[in-house]
């Protein structure tokens, strides 16, 4: 057939040539048909958009599928995250918790931003301002990329519309109103705390699901990723998850605040340091902050720190403490009878240093003494006429023998006076009564903060300190509240015992107990155990104590929470009967709060050694005393709103934005 139409070609090629009149070159002659036909210009249409949306459906059905298995899968992923059930369980609550809240949030957050803009265009008169507000809230869905695109719409419209630039530009500033009132109003407060994931990493996830999946990856680059955070702070294998992707700070406070010194840039550990202050307080952070940073470089002085580091570190502390002084002035209130020492080499002086101005800002008048050799010269020149207590502090961990030689001198030179023993580097058990007899000295506390109360206590202007709270202010109103109840017959004894068992058993403490306080007395209505005490001489026979002597008064004078992690450093419970008859070193009570207000007592719970407890615990424990206000006052429990954790630092708010 090809040589046949050659052949044929070439014939009338040279026929062409041949005859009379013809010209060499024949003109081009283009053949027009029909054109297409609909069906082909719509698959020419539809042929781009036939990928995403075979992979939306792959999507869809993925979904699907696991939404019909999800208990079986939910037992796989628990396997995989590891043998633990109780993490791998809050693992999974926790990635579910985010991320609903967050497509929710989103929602509702388009929702409110679609019906203005609908109704900012139909006021402009944009036509079709139905669909471009629809499309306004569907196209926030995607991040970053979607208002945008969702902006060209109306925009090119009214551009058609209009012959003149009015409706442009006030449907152009329609959009970028909504866009700040949205970014910087609605979403911080309806999304509330973040997923947890930082600014950088939200970027960076947009960009690789994206790359891998899509228009469809961008949509789910943020549930996707808030799944990889969870697993990362769960699984230890994948750590390095958190550490990439969380918005936690990669180094904490007394870390960052430490590697500034050492990087010999005190300005900016005086900017760290002034953000924590602002959060918390002096004492707090100095307690918290302050003494960790001495405690690495007191650990790395003769480890890794060379010498250049270590005067680093001295001398921007020292800047670091004369700007604190500076910033937070103590008044001057009257003559000085507390002296801080540091008790072997610069950053006990530094300590010493940080207490004094502890104690200055709390009231009791306090100086410091230089560190130095503890030979008869040095003590006579310590110049402590009028001063009646000392405090010694060291970083090191066996500073026994230091110790032992400095109060010997102190005490031939000074008879009369009190001597506290700071150890901010102690080991466990180094506190005890009979380790302070050993040494000498009246006390040994192992924190700022304890340090602080107990010379303070020391004081004689501060010996009212240790009477009672005074009553709340609604004293008459909540005793009448009481005495409505009727509990101190006896009624609800055994459902409070079953309460106060609960919360034991929850909590894992030695004991939990319920108290009711009156006028005079505290009666305990329920218990998870027979506690030792004196017991009312008629029935039912429970165990009371004056009130003064009650730790759950506290709890009503404060209308809150009290949790002390260990009674033996805290000055206002060392000494408390009741602490050393049951034995007590941690005590954590909640008020029993009725619908009115009124406290009518406490839920305790009390062990035998030093802990901590989390606010999700103390939210638990409020549950359990709503219960017990309930059976005290036969009415409906009203539980409390939900602690709030504050974040170690800024979060990023996840809306459609793109960070600063």
């Amino acid at each position: 057939v090809f040589q046949t139409i050659a052949t044929v070609q070439e014939q009338l090629a040279t026929a062409l040539q041949d005859a009379p009149g013809t010209v060499a070159d024949p003109l081009p002659v283009t053949v027009i048909g029909d054109g297409p036909s609909p069906f082909a210009t719509a698959m020419a249409w539809l042929a781009p958009a036939l990928a995403p949306l075979a992979t939306l459906g792959i999507v869809v059905v993925f979904v699907f599928l696991v939404l019909l298995d999800r208990g079986d899968l939910r037992d796989r992923l628990i396997r995989l995250l590891g043998g633990n059930l109780h993490r791998s369980t809050d693992a999974l609550e926790e990635a579910g918790k985010r991320i609903s809240k967050y497509l929710l949030m989103q929602l509702v957050v388009n929702v409110t931003y679609g019906i203005p803009m609908a109704l900012g265009l139909w006021a402009i008169g944009v036509p079709g301002w139905i669909l471009w507000g629809t499309l306004a809230a569907v196209m926030r869905f995607i991040p970053y990329v979607g208002p945008m695109l969702s902006a060209i719409f109306p925009l090119a419209l009214a551009f058609a519309v209009d012959p003149g630039w009015e409706m442009v530009l006030m449907a152009l500033a329609l959009i970028v109103a909504l866009e700040l009132v949205s970014n910087n109003i609605v979403e911080p407060m309806l999304y509330g705390t973040s997923t947890g994931l930082s600014a950088l990493s939200l970027i960076a996830a947009a960009t690789f699901w994206t790359a891998l999946w899509g228009p469809l990856g961008l949509i789910l680059s943020t549930p996707l990723t808030v799944c990889l955070l969870v697993v990362g702070r769960n699984l230890p294998q994948l750590a390095f998850f958190d550490t990439l992707l969380g918005s936690t700070p990669a180094l904490d406070l007394p870390t960052r605040i430490y590697q500034r010194l050492i990087a010999d840039d005190p300005d900016e550990a005086y900017d760290i340091a002034s953000d924590a202050i602002r959060a918390t307080g002096v004492t707090e952070f100095y307690d918290e902050t302050g003494m960790e940073v001495l405690r690495q470089a007191s650990d790395d002085f003769h480890a890794v720190a060379r010498a250049e580091h270590r005067l680093r570190v001295v001398e921007g502390m020292d800047s670091l403490l004369d700007d604190l002084r500076e910033d937070h002035p103590a008044p001057t209130s009257g003559p000085v009878r507390t002296v801080c020492i540091g008790g072997k080499w610069q950053v006990d002086a530094i300590a010493a240093e940080m207490l004094v101005h502890a104690l200055c800002l709390a009231g009791v008048p306090a100086a410091q003494r230089p560190a130095g050799a503890v030979t008869a010269r040095y003590v006579d020149g310590l110049d402590l006429e009028g001063v009646d207590t000392v405090c010694i502090g060291y970083f090191s961990r066996d500073p026994d023998a230091a110790v032992r030689g400095f109060v010997r001198r102190l005490r031939r030179r000074w008879p009369g006076l009190h001597i506290v023993l700071a150890l901010w580097n102690a080991p466990e058990g180094a506190a005890s009564d009979d380790q302070a007899e050993a040494l000498g000295v009246d006390r040994i506390v192992l924190s700022v903060e304890e340090a602080v109360r107990r010379l303070s206590l020391m004081q004689d202007e501060r010996a009212a300190a240790l009477a009672p709270p005074a009553p709340p202010a609604d004293e008459t109103a909540r005793l009448e509240a009481l005495r409505r109840t009727a509990v101190l017959d006896g009624h609800a004894r055994e459902d409070l015992d079953d309460l106060a068992a609960r919360a034991a058993d929850v909590f894992d403490v030695g004991f939990a107990f319920i108290s009711a306080i009156d006028a005079d007395a505290e009666y305990i209505v329920g218990q998870s155990m027979d506690l030792p005490g004196p017991r009312t001489e008629t029935e039912p026979r429970m165990t009371w104590m004056p009130r003064a002597d009650a730790l759950c008064n506290h709890v009503v004078a404060m209308d809150d929470t009290l949790v002390v992690p260990d009674t033996d450093r805290d000055p206002r419970f060392s000494d408390n009967p009741a602490v050393r008859q049951w034995q007590g070193r941690f005590y954590v009570g909640t008020p029993l709060r009725t619908a009115d207000g009124h406290v009518l007592g406490a839920l305790c719970l009390m062990d035998r050694a030093p802990r901590e407890i989390e606010d999700s615990e103390l939210d638990l424990l409020d549950r359990i005393a709503a219960d017990a206000v309930a059976v005290m006052t036969k009415e409906e429990a009203v539980i409390p709103e939900p602690r709030r954790e504050e974040p170690a630092a800024p979060r990023a708010v996840l809306g459609q934005r793109v960070p600063d």
